[in-house]
C-alpha cells in the first residue's frame, strides 16, 4: 500500500504528469492507494472538478480515520521536527501513513523528509 499526501493526489490527477504516470505504474503492478482523512479533506477544499473527485473517489473509496494514537504521533513528529508553523497537518498525514506501515507519496517531499528519521518511510 503507498499512502496520498493532497499533493501528490492533485499532481497525479493531471494527466502527462509525472505524478500520473508514478500513480498509473504502481496501479499496473497491482499496488493499493490510501489516503488519510486529513489528505482528503484537505483534497475537497478543492478548487477541483467534478470528474477529478469522481476520479479520485474511484481511487480511494476509504480514508484512514485519524485517532487520538495518530495525533499523539502527530504532536510527537511536530515537536521533533522543528515545530514548523502550518505543519500539523503534514504530521497527521505522515502518522496515519506511519501506523498504516504505507510509504506516503507527496510532491514536498522537503515537508516530509524530516520526519523520515521519526519512521515516516517516503514512496
Amino acid at each position: 500500500m503507498i499512502h496520498l499526501d493532497t499533493n501528490f493526489l492533485i499532481d497525479a490527477l493531471v494527466a502527462g504528469s509525472a505524478q500520473d504516470a508514478r500513480l498509473v505504474g504502481w496501479l499496473g503492478a497491482g499496488e493499493t492507494l490510501g489516503i488519510s482523512a486529513v489528505a482528503w479533506g484537505e483534497f475537497l477544499c478543492g478548487p477541483l472538478s467534478p470528474a477529478a473527485e469522481a476520479l479520485a473517489r474511484q481511487l480511494l473509496p476509504d480514508a484512514e480515520a485519524l485517532g487520538r494514537a495518530d495525533v499523539e504521533k502527530a504532536a510527537e513528529l511536530f515537536n521533533s521536527t522543528g515545530r514548523r508553523a502550518k505543519s500539523f497537518a503534514d504530521c497527521c498525514i505522515a502518522a496515519v501513513a506511519i501506523r498504516s506501515q504505507a510509504p506516503l507519496a507527496t510532491s514536498n517531499r522537503d515537508d516530509f523528509t524530516p520526519m523520515v528519521p521519526h519512521g515516516l518511510m517516503l514512496a
